[in-house]
């Protein structure tokens, strides 16, 4: 109910380009969000998913973060964790686009998962240096074969929860962070806090599911009034912050 109440008032609150003011903004809307071109990617990453979906071997799971909303079980099979919990198709393609736009040279996520989204940001920037973070071993272990099949040597994987393997972590600066594991409002904005210090004047911070839970929700706000974060692009299923200190602080609903 909370997430149905959420889109009804996004869909009512947001605007596309030709409401955002902001040329900044702008351009990331027309350029990258509403990019219609077919990129020759696009069928590789496809095809990642589509394999996952394929795959019936069962794994067991062991959960760090809020659990999940379907799975009663934590012995469940690789094409139910793809259909329920993997990044969808239109959203991996989104972050492939957001990804190649900005050409982060150095990116943490966190939750690999079976590692969709960690395959469309490898593509998307070949030369990008991606560290990802997944609890779960056995969920891991599925992506690093997947990594490995399709050859993709620019991602170091680490298993952990992540709130001690983001402090064993010795990169100084992040240029974009994907946070796509955890979703509580606690563990949100514990996440947010620790990394805030690994943030520079061009990072970006992208949260998933920002509308997943009352909480999540109550986290995003938080966010957003945050005294460093000046402009947040909400998409409904994504949160987005910048931290430009040359623009002026503005927070955008974007269809997308």
């Amino acid at each position: 109910m909370h997430q149905l109440l959420s889109y009804i008032k996004f869909l009512l609150k947001s605007k596309n380009q030709h409401g955002v003011h902001s040329p900044f903004v702008y351009d990331l809307v027309t350029t990258c969000f509403y990019d219609r071109k077919k990129h020759t990617e696009y069928q590789a990453i496809a095809a990642y998913r589509s394999e996952l979906l394929q795959n019936p071997k069962k794994i067991r799971i062991t959960d760090f973060g809020s659990g999940s909303k379907i799975f009663k079980s934590d012995e469940r099979a690789v094409n139910a964790i793809a259909r329920t919990s993997g990044t969808t198709l239109k959203n991996t393609k989104l972050l492939f686009r957001i990804v190649r736009y900005f050409q982060s040279p150095s990116i943490l996520e966190l939750g690999t998962n079976l590692g969709i989204a960690t395959h469309a940001m490898a593509l998307a920037n070949p030369k990008a240096s991606i560290t990802t973070i997944e609890g779960c071993s056995e969920i891991l272990n599925v992506a690093n074969q997947q990594f490995s099949n399709k050859r993709i040597s620019n991602v170091t994987t680490i298993q952990g929860d992540f709130t001690s393997k983001i402090q064993e972590l010795t990169q100084d600066k992040w240029d974009l962070i994907f946070f796509d594991g955890h979703h509580s409002k606690e563990a949100t904005l514990r996440y947010f806090e620790i990394l805030l210090s690994k943030a520079h004047n061009d990072s970006v911070f992208i949260f998933d599911d920002i509308y997943w839970s009352k909480g999540m929700t109550e986290a995003w706000q938080i966010i957003k009034a945050h005294p460093k974060v000046t402009v947040t692009v909400d998409t409904f299923n994504w949160g987005i912050v910048f931290f430009r200190k040359e623009q002026a602080e503005e927070h955008f609903k974007i269809r997308v």
